[in-house]
């Protein structure tokens, strides 16, 4: 277990006053109740959905935001069983009542419960990963997953962003040797590459930079195609036989994918949208596409709690290794660098992480 330093009344926080205005302030480290947790973040992934409330301002300031969060606990409330200062644990921010209708069909994400956010730096609750410290509210401590000794705090932040793409991966309900499309190689995009491949499934994977669709074929790709090349349609079409693709993922918000993936998929099979996140902005659809040539369109949206202890199998054995997925790593001062960064990828950026020291 890590060794803990004295908790100071203090800390260094990252909070959004606005649209694009992320200051580095002074805030009370929080307090927690006797059936809590306080967490000394170490790692803090950047995540979309935090980058378009910060870009869009669709929440009301002022907020702490970041939830792919890693840390050491360094208090515990005196009613939690289980768990003791100096364990490192990575943290999911919501987590299902399990009781409700929502959760007796498995939308977990669409339960009341889970909609709450249980981790806070301060302020609404809004992950608190963007912090020195966070706080742990007891319906999300079903959530906390124990980091091995020989795997990082890195690892462990990654254990969040992992499970909503094996939850996504999961409700396409493809079968060994399908061929799936994944449109978009950014970390999401490389990780769907990666666990498709290991299920058995041949991936054609596409992206606008080379850099990625080289990345791709490491992670597992059979093909990688350049998605803004002219004879795109055609390449794909002969390098899947003319048979169509059984199922496409969408891991851009791009408009255009959408349309590539409709077309390319065959009748009956099924196009997964895991990033049009963005409400109010309409997409043209032929719907004789999904009522006629019977194409489903869905949506994967968070994560599954359920997953959590496969999550961490992946993970932790390296088999799935998202070690090679980060890049860059800030310091908690510089998490406005860090997020203009993951808004803004260069060939060379994937996973963004503000760290708060070394493991």
């Amino acid at each position: 277990m890590e060794p803990v330093s004295k908790i100071p009344a203090t800390m260094t926080a990252v909070v959004y006053r606005g649209v694009d205005d992320l200051r580095v302030e002074t805030v009370p480290v929080p307090r927690i109740s006797a059936t809590e947790l306080l967490v000394k973040v170490a790692a803090c992934g950047v995540c979309p959905t935090d980058i378009k409330k910060i870009h869009y301002g669709t929440v009301p300031p002022p907020r702490i935001f970041g939830h792919e969060t890693a840390g050491t606990i360094v208090r515990v409330g005196a009613r939690v069983r289980g768990f003791a200062v100096g364990e490192r644990v990575a943290l999911h921010h919501h987590v299902p009542c399990l009781g409700c209708h929502l959760c007796r069909h498995g939308a977990f994400a669409q339960c009341a419960q889970y909609k709450r956010t249980g981790i806070t730096a301060g302020f609404e609750p809004s992950g608190g990963g963007y912090a020195e410290y966070a706080r742990v509210m007891s319906f999300v401590l079903p959530g906390v997953v124990k980091i091995p000794a020989r795997n990082s705090f890195l690892e462990g932040a990654m254990q969040e962003p992992v499970n909503t793409v094996l939850k996504a991966v999961k409700k396409l309900g493809l079968h060994r040797g399908d061929t799936v499309l994944v449109a978009g190689q950014g970390p999401i995009g490389l990780m769907f590459t990666r666990l498709l491949a290991a299920g058995g499934m041949t991936v054609l994977a596409t992206d606008l930079l080379e850099t990625r669709l080289k990345l791709a074929r490491q992670w597992g790709a059979r093909w990688a195609l350049k998605a803004d090349a002219a004879n795109f349609m055609d390449e794909a079409r002969r390098l899947t036989k003319r048979s169509g693709l059984d199922a496409a993922v969408v891991a851009v918000p791009s408009d255009e994918a959408v349309f590539h993936a409709r077309d390319l998929v065959r009748g009956g099979g099924r196009i997964m949208l895991f990033a049009h996140t963005r409400r109010g902005v309409p997409t043209p659809m032929d719907l004789s596409a999904v009522c006629v040539d019977e194409k489903d369109v869905l949506g994967s949206y968070s994560s599954d709690f359920t997953l959590q202890k496969e999550v961490a199998r992946w993970v932790f054995s390296r088999r799935l290794d998202v070690r090679k997925l980060v890049t860059h790593e800030f310091p908690l001062a510089q998490t406005a660098a860090a997020v203009n960064l993951a808004a803004r990828p260069t060939p060379e950026s994937l996973k963004i992480m503000v760290v708060h020291g070394a493991d």
